[in-house]
């Protein structure tokens, strides 16, 4: 089990780009040689800010929610896994209604894989492969205690996308995490906030 006093940190102000964090994951063991990271370009055009995608971990996971074969599974300790074979049938329900666009189904394995918080590594005490490399920090994995002496922004674990409150075990590091951060982009479009 992933030790519940540790936390998994994403501090998009400290991304650099480097892609450090997508190899990484691509090398690790359960994941066949495919990153579950997306490094993400905020705007191509004004800006070289990227943001690393992970998956958050929700505590009520749309994924799962949505899966017709209930391949995808919660661990207690929160983690959400990707979609076991031989339960996954490639229907692309979790990769559609995933509120953050992590789950991917590769086409030849039919089987969606996304971040697992690099289980194999995390339930024995060790680090995710992305947070052993990210040399500007972005990526972290402490002890929940520790952060606010590592980060003057604050962890952010609630979400509002559109009208639906998601929580989640993963952290996205924000200057004032009072105000839950809004993700629907056809309301910012609109000039809804």
């Amino acid at each position: 089990m992933v030790p519940q006093d540790y936390g998994f940190f994403i501090d998009p102000q400290r991304c650099i780009g480097c892609r450090s964090c997508v190899g990484a994951c691509a090398e690790c063991g359960t994941h066949r040689g495919r990153s579950m990271i997306h490094l993400d370009e905020m705007d191509r055009f004004d800006s070289t800010q990227t943001v690393p995608t992970v998956c958050m971990h929700c505590e009520d996971p749309i994924c799962a929610q949505v899966c017709p074969s209930d391949a995808i599974k919660r661990s207690e300790d929160g983690v959400v896994h990707a979609a076991q074979k031989p339960r996954c049938i490639g229907c692309q329900n979790c990769e559609l209604s995933c509120p953050f666009g992590v789950p991917i189904v590769f086409s030849g394995l039919e089987q969606m894989l996304k971040c697992d918080l690099c289980y194999d590594r995390t339930s024995v005490g060790h680090k995710p492969m992305c947070a052993t490399v990210c040399p500007s920090q972005a990526l972290l994995f402490v002890r929940k205690d520790e952060i606010a002496g590592l980060r003057k922004n604050k962890p952010l674990r609630d979400f509002l996308i559109g009208t639906i409150r998601v929580k989640t075990k993963n952290a996205i590091m924000v200057p004032d995490p009072e105000t839950p951060l809004h993700l629907d982009a056809a309301l910012l479009i609109d000039g809804g906030f």
